[in-house]
């Protein structure tokens, strides 16, 4: 589905450039449909009426994510490979390389920050939703298997003491990870608790409902 943006702007130029960078695409992949040529007035003090348009994106999902990605890396001076795969609902990125671990950040919050970044690039001006989903160096895939490690001792604990057990703070990506793990657990159940940063998975025993 084309994603589009409509902008206004002191002059078309303007708008267009605003839409532009809204959608993270360059000229060449928009198409550009001026609503409104606006005007400046009397003596352009008067009456001054602004510019709209709408500018549709005429790029791949891919295409958008990668000349992003480019720049990205570009800037940072890093060398790295980009390998992306779509589908219909959804953008898996890999990026291997030397020294990238600056996109992966202090656990992972850069890295879990650039996939939001290119999650809401990718989605907007769009009905449906995509999926957007950044691993550097396989840093995600090795962190979920920690998670789940982490959450099945968690469940294991409760299930023996019959306490709840608190786990260390962690972004919404990585909870939902706990919640997964724990879903289909017969004896625990996982809720989130507090606010972020602070916000943290509570394991607890499962509430027993009687059948009648």
């Amino acid at each position: 589905m084309s994603r589009f943006v409509e902008k206004e702007g002191k002059t078309v130029e303007e708008a267009i450039d605003l839409a532009l960078a809204e959608l993270g695409i360059d000229l060449e992949d928009a198409d550009v449909e001026i609503l409104d040529e606006g005007s400046k007035g009397v003596l352009g003090l008067f009456g001054t009426k602004v510019s709209k348009v709408r500018v549709t994106a005429n790029v791949s999902d891919e295409k958008v994510v990668r000349n992003f990605l480019d720049k990205l890396i570009e800037t940072m001076g890093i060398e790295a490979e980009i390998k992306i795969k779509e589908t219909r609902d959804e953008i898996n990125v890999e990026i291997f390389g030397e020294n990238v671990g600056s996109l992966i950040g202090k656990h992972g919050e850069t890295l879990y920050s650039l996939s939001y970044l290119l999650k809401l690039m990718v989605n907007k001006g769009r009905e449906d939703y995509k999926r957007v989903i950044v691993d550097v160096e396989n840093y995600r895939k090795q962190r979920e298997e920690v998670l789940i490690g982490m959450a099945n001792r968690a469940a294991a604990r409760v299930a023996k003491y019959k306490r709840p057990v608190s786990l260390a703070p962690m972004p919404a990506c990585e909870r939902r990870v706990i919640h997964a793990a724990l879903q289909t657990n017969p004896n625990v159940e996982s809720i989130s608790q507090g606010v972020d940063p602070e916000r943290c998975v509570v394991v607890r025993v499962k509430p027993y409902t009687k059948v009648f």
